[in-house]
C-alpha cells in the first residue's frame, strides 16, 4: 500500500470491531478475561489480547500498528506524552549506569532531562558540537556508551542529522541509534530504512496536526542485537515474563528476539510507570493522521515560501531553515528529504529582545504557542519558552538566542500569513 492509503487504514479490520467505519474509542479501564483459563494466557502472554487499559488498549493499539507501519518497525508503543516517549527509550536502553550520546541543538525539555534529570538516576549524556562529525560521534564513545540520540530535523534551527552515517557509526560500535523524528513526520522521513534502530515521535506535533491531543510513540526497527553484551538488562531473567510454577524462566531478548526492546518498554516502562495514552487522545490521532500527507504538503509549500520571504524582508538578519538551503546542509537534504524539512522555520531579527516583543504582541493570524505541527500556524520567542531551560552555551551554539523566532507554518493561505509577518515587523520598528 502507498503511504496515503496506509495512514487511514492500516492496522484496523472492521470486521474485529462490529464493523464500525471509523475506529471506536475503547474507553474501558478494563476487559472480561471470559474464563480463568484464558485469563492465565494473558497474564503468562501465551496469548495476546486486552485485559488492562495501563497495558494495552484496542483504540491505542490500532495507533501503534498504524505508526509502525508508516515507519517500517515491527512494533510501537504509545505514550501520554512526547516526553514520555524520550525519556521512556533513553531510560531503558541506558539502565544500570549507561551513557548516552547526543546533540545541544534538541527541543529544551529533551536536553533538560539529559542534562540535569538522568543523572539523578546514574545516566550520563555526552553532548557532542557536532552529531554530523562522525569523527567526534566515535570519540565519545566508552565502554558505558548505550545509544546514540538525535533528532532527525533539529527544533528549531531545521539542521538536518546524517542517520545513515551515524548509523553505521553506532552499528560498527554495537550501539543502537534512536532517532526523534517528530518534525518531519514519517511521510517525509523513514529514519528506519537508513539504518535507525528506534524511532520517537511526539505525537501532538505533525501527526495529530490540530493541536488537540498530547501524545507520544516509540518504533522499534526490530533489527538490533540486544545480546551483544552491553545491554544486561535484556538477558536477564525476568519473573514478570516467566512461568515460575513451570520452572520456566524468559529474559526479554529469549523471549521476544529482536523485538526485545519493544516488549521491554510496554512491560516495564508502560505497566509500571504508566505515562499511559488517552483511547480518546489515540483516536484524535488516528483522525489526524489520516489527513498527514495532504496537511505535511501544503504546510511545507507554506513554509518555504515563507522562508524565501524573510530572506528578502526589513529587519531580518537571518533565516533558519534547511529546506531552502544550498550550502552545507543541501546534499543531506537531497539525500533524505526530497519532499520537504518540515513545518517549521526560524529567523534572527534586528535590534533588541524589545523588538521581538513588539512582533509577538502584533501578529494577527500566527497564534504565540509554544506547539509545532498544528493546521493554525504559530509563533513563539525559543529562549524565553521552548529552550528556556538550556544552558546558555547550548543555547547560543545552537542560535537559539533572545533575537530568535520561531514559526510553525499551518494550513492558512500563505500571502496572509506574509502580510501578517510583514505587518508585525513593520510595527516592531
Amino acid at each position: 500500500m502507498t503511504f496515503e492509503t496506509d495512514a487511514i487504514h492500516a492496522g484496523y479490520g472492521s470486521q474485529y470491531n462490529l464493523y464500525a467505519a471509523s475506529v471506536p474509542i475503547y474507553a474501558t479501564a478494563a476487559f472480561d478475561m471470559a474464563s480463568a483459563l484464558h485469563a492465565d494466557e494473558l497474564a503468562s502472554g501465551e496469548k495476546q489480547g486486552f485485559s488492562y487499559s495501563r497495558v494495552a488498549n484496542p483504540t491505542v493499539d490500532i495507533l501503534e500498528k498504524r505508526l509502525a507501519r508508516l515507519e517500517g518497525g515491527v512494533g510501537a508503543v504509545a505514550v501520554s506524552s512526547g516526553m514520555a516517549a524520550v525519556s521512556y527509550a533513553l531510560l531503558c536502553v541506558a539502565e544500570q549506569g549507561g551513557s548516552i550520546i547526543s546533540p545541544t541543538n534538541l527541543y529544551g525539555a529533551s536536553v533538560d532531562a539529559m542534562e540535569t534529570f538522568f543523572p539523578n538516576f546514574g545516566i550520563h549524556t555526552d553532548f557532542a558540537k557536532n552529531i554530523n562529525d562522525l569523527d567526534e560521534v566515535e570519540s565519545l564513545i566508552i565502554p558505558h556508551t548505550r545509544a546514540i540520540f538525535a533528532e532527525s530535523v533539529a527544533n528549531p534551527s531545521t539542521e538536518i542529522t546524517d542517520v545513515e552515517g551515524l548509523a553505521s557509526l553506532a552499528h560498527k560500535h554495537g550501539i543502537p541509534l534512536i532517532v526523534d523524528n517528530t518534525v518531519p513526520t514519517p511521510y517525509l522521513f523513514r529514519p528506519i530504512e537508513f539504518g535507525a534502530d528506534i524511532v520517537i515521535h511526539s505525537t501532538t506535533k505533525g501527526i495529530t496536526g490540530h493541536g488537540n491531543a498530547i501524545g507520544g510513540i516509540i518504533i522499534d526497527a526490530g533489527h538490533f542485537d540486544w545480546t551483544n553484551g552491553r545491554f544486561p538488562q535484556f538477558t536477564q531473567t525476568e519473573l514478570v515474563i516467566s512461568d515460575e510454577r513451570k520452572g520456566k524462566w524468559e529474559s526479554f531478548s529469549s523471549a521476544f528476539g529482536k523485538e526485545a526492546f519493544i516488549h521491554r518498554i510496554r512491560t516495564k516502562y508502560l505497566r509500571t510507570l504508566g505515562a499511559v495514552q488517552s483511547p480518546f487522545n489515540a483516536y484524535l490521532q488516528l483522525v489526524g493522521l489520516e489527513t498527514l500527507p495532504q496537511r505535511i504538503r501544503q504546510e511545507v509549500d507554506s513554509a518555504t515560501a515563507i522562508a524565501a520571504h524573510l530572506q528578502q524582508a526589513p529587519h531580518v538578519t537571518k533565516v533558519f531553515y534547511t529546506g531552502i538551503d544550498e550550502g552545507s546542509q543541501a546534499a543531506l537534504r537531497k539525500k533524505y528529504l526530497p519532499h520537504g524539512v518540515g513545518t517549521i522555520l526560524s529567523f534572527l531579527v534586528e535590534g533588541s529582545e524589545e523588538n521581538v516583543v513588539r512582533i509577538l504582541d502584533s501578529v494577527k493570524t500566527f497564534t504565540y504557542i509554544p506547539n509545532i505541527g498544528d493546521a493554525k500556524s504559530l509563533i513563539v520567542n525559543p529562549a524565553r519558552i521552548t529552550h528556556r531551560e538550556v544552558p546558555a552555551e547550548y543555547r547560543d551554539a545552537a542560535g537559539v538566542t533572545d533575537n530568535l523566532i520561531r514559526l510553525s507554518i499551518g494550513l492558512e493561505d500563505v500571502s496572509d500569513l506574509i502580510a501578517d509577518l510583514d505587518q508585525a515587523i513593520a510595527s516592531a520598528y
